[in-house]
């Protein structure tokens, strides 16, 4: 919700120290914040004030250009006629020659209007009005509030009849509003870019929006302020009220325009009695604290019990995961370690390692010395079995051939 103070209170415009009284706090300004809504609807509006505008449809292409065609070593683009002139040969027509026509080039038939939901305009301007209200909002746009009383400012409907515009500036700077009024005379600058030759050669801030019920001649005091705009309460605009689709800009209201917030837009309940079949926006959620309200004993209280899913086990891989290897094969790890110690050098297992290689090695050499000699070592008895089954296959080989000789001679 925007804001929730039942009351507001009324200053006198020309003595800003003295209340005059209460109003209660409209509805309206307890609108939802919606910056999407305001966004889109600011950017559609916007929109609506546009003029067409298009090319020539002849621009880059009034000229009597033909392409070469192949066989001159050049492009094919059509290219400009005649001779003597830079122009003669240049190319022409395409949009990335110079002096050709542009793609795409812009039609009056384009669509540069849009048409608005009535609802969704009302809905925005509620917002803007709701967030209006409230100061940090107010303060993240840029205005200088800090000497103003309290947001929303109402004051007493006397201001309505100020004709003169030293009268208008007097007020406002007795309101809180001297340093708003400074920060939009100081603000003005050049503006970047054409439009500066457009007749709009300087650009500045905006300042506050003074909000009326009755023109006695607030609009002709007000009109030549810097920064200064008013607007009829029948005929709020969200061009104004939430500049560059933005809401939270610094609004004046005056007593009887603020009364009459009530009368058009009404409450939840009863509706705007003056806005045929508009309801105000209302808040998908009071209270949007979701972890506070799901964890509520009154929400806990009546769920069903959390459900106990059967979970299956992670594979894994004994010979990558050491410790499910260890529950497959109890003392694994420390295995593991004893034999990585083993071949690091200068560890005790090393030299233990070494000191039983090196015995093995000496009791090798003893046994082979001893019951390995001559024609019984295992090389010469091996190559014995290869010496007999070769000479067997030879005795073969000899006996075929005789075989074949005495065929022969027969």
């Amino acid at each position: 919700m925007a804001t929730a103070r039942p009351v507001v209170s009324i200053y006198n415009f020309e003595n800003p120290s003295e209340k005059t009284g209460a109003v209660p706090m409209p509805y309206v300004l307890q609108s939802p914040l919606r910056p999407d809504l305001v966004r889109e609807v600011h950017t559609n509006m916007a929109k609506n004030k546009r003029q067409a505008y298009a090319v020539s449809p002849k621009a880059g292409y009034d000229t009597a250009a033909e392409s070469w065609c192949t066989g001159r070593a050049v492009a094919r683009i059509p290219r400009a006629p005649g001779g003597g002139t830079h122009r003669a040969g240049q190319a022409a027509f395409g949009n990335q020659a110079r002096g050709g026509g542009m793609f795409n080039p812009t039609k009056i038939w384009r669509r540069w209007h849009r048409r608005v939901n009535v609802t969704k305009k009302r809905h925005a301007v509620a917002v803007a009005l709701a967030a209006s209200s409230l100061p940090p909002l107010v303060m993240a746009r840029g205005h200088r509030i800090n000497q103003v009383a309290e947001l929303p400012l109402v004051v007493t409907d006397g201001i309505e009849s100020l004709t003169k515009t030293k009268q208008a500036v007097e007020a406002l700077k007795k309101l809180g509003c001297g340093e708003e009024l400074q920060k939009v005379i100081d603000s003005k600058a050049l503006r970047a870019g054409k439009g500066k030759a457009r007749s709009r050669r300087y650009v500045q801030r905006l300042g506050p929006l003074v909000i009326y019920n009755e023109d006695n001649g607030i609009t002709r005091a007000m009109r030549n302020i810097p920064g200064v705009e008013t607007a009829h309460i029948d005929r709020l605009n969200l061009l104004r009220l939430a500049p560059g689709g933005a809401f939270g800009r610094f609004v004046i209201f005056t007593e009887s325009a603020f009364k009459k917030l009530s009368e058009i837009y009404g409450t939840l309940k009863s509706g705007a009695p003056l806005k045929k079949g508009y309801h105000l926006p209302r808040a998908a959620m009071d209270n949007a604290d979701l972890a506070r309200i799901i964890n509520s004993t009154e929400v806990q209280s009546v769920l069903r019990p959390k459900m106990e899913r059967s979970t299956h086990a992670m594979k894994r891989n004994a010979l990558k995961n050491k410790e499910f290897m260890e529950e497959l094969n109890p003392g694994s790890t420390e295995r593991k370690a004893s034999l990585q110690k083993a071949s690091e050098k200068g560890t005790a297992e090393f030299e233990e390692v070494q000191k039983k290689k090196k015995a093995r090695i000496e009791e090798s050499k003893k046994y082979n010395k001893e019951n390995k000699k001559g024609d019984d070592t295992f090389y010469k008895t091996l190559m014995k079995a290869f010496e007999a089954k070769a000479a067997a296959d030879a005795a073969k080989k000899a006996a075929e051939k005789a075989e074949e000789e005495g065929e022969d001679e027969e």
